[in-house]
């Protein structure tokens, strides 16, 4: 089964940036969406940015101006830039994608997720 695996994540002060990437273990076909939720303790998971095939990213209205996703579909990757960060970012950020999964059917559509990443922000 084609896996999700993010890095990039770590601690950085309020202020500072981080890029998170997103890569597929495998290659995945006919990808609808790929973006990034996170989940901070206690709390449920949300959307952070979305980007569909052939149209706009959309974001969170708390991270709009300043994070940016962007896709690289040859690579199957998918990053996060994360500009201007607040404590209120710190969460665990996962990948996700909804797309066909050769090593699992050709006939139907996967929803896949990442084991998530930690991004920390510091005051």
């Amino acid at each position: 089964q084609v896996q999700l695996v993010e890095s990039g994540g770590g601690l950085v002060q309020a202020g500072g940036s981080l890029r998170l990437s997103c890569a597929a273990s495998g290659r995945l076909f006919s990808i609808n969406v790929m973006g990034w939720y996170r989940q901070a303790p206690g709390k449920q998971r949300e959307l952070v940015a979305g980007i569909a095939s052939g149209g706009s990213p959309n974001y969170a209205d708390s991270v709009k101006g300043r994070f940016t996703i962007s896709r690289d579909n040859a690579k199957n990757t998918v990053y996060l830039q994360m500009n201007s960060l607040k404590p209120e970012d710190t969460a665990v950020y996962y990948c996700y994608a909804n797309a066909v999964d050769p090593t699992t059917s050709w006939s139907r559509r996967s929803d896949i997720w990442g084991q998530g990443t930690q991004v920390t922000v510091s005051s």
